[in-house]
């Protein structure tokens, strides 16, 4: 068993001992406060199918608990909209934020395991970040993680993943991600 005192994901190795020293070199930084890191993972999975039925919600709620490893939020509409049936307040989707170790060990399943059993896998997109370092993605079907009992889904529901750096540019996210073997195509 693994003691949580002495414990240090993967990735975080990778980052300290690999990334930093390769990032600090191209980008030349005079300080080491100025290398790029992650920050967090935001996962949010939209369930429209939940206005007619309300145990949709609790479904993909327990699902992006299991895969994140933490309690995922329930959100809720802000507004009324007559024409999608929705009222202020109604649950529509669910989301979860990730830091510190979570984040680490999650983006190392997502990187090594998820994104290869991805149906048709090509690679990520490459312009995808939103200019202030921050990356987007989507999946189609959340059965990819292998916390996921495929047997057990009932309904496979896609899902937005954003990775949010401390990187102040698009280049220098991309060239951090990149380091963590982040699969992109261009």
């Amino acid at each position: 068993m693994l003691d949580a005192a002495t414990y240090t994901p993967r990735l975080r190795t990778v980052y300290r001992d690999s990334v930093r020293p390769k990032l600090r070199e191209e980008f030349a930084y005079k300080n080491p406060m100025q290398i790029p890191r992650l920050d967090k993972v935001v996962m949010n999975m939209g369930i429209g199918e939940a206005v007619r039925d309300s145990k949709k919600i609790k479904s993909a709620e327990a699902d992006l608990t299991l895969i994140a490893g933490q309690k995922a939020v329930i959100t809720r509409a802000r507004n009324s909209i007559a024409g999608f049936r929705v009222r202020e307040g109604m649950p529509l989707g669910v989301k979860v934020t990730l830091r510190g170790d979570r984040m680490y060990e999650f983006l190392d399943r997502l990187i090594t395991v998820a994104l290869p059993r991805v149906r048709d896998f090509r690679g990520l997109k490459g312009n995808s970040f939103d200019g202030n370092g921050n990356y987007a993605m989507g999946i189609k079907e959340h059965i990819v993680f292998p916390e996921i009992d495929y047997d057990k889904v009932d309904e496979v529901w896609g899902m937005d993943i954003i990775i949010c750096t401390t990187a102040k540019t698009d280049a220098e996210a991309k060239a951090l991600l990149t380091q963590f073997n982040m699969p992109f195509t261009s």
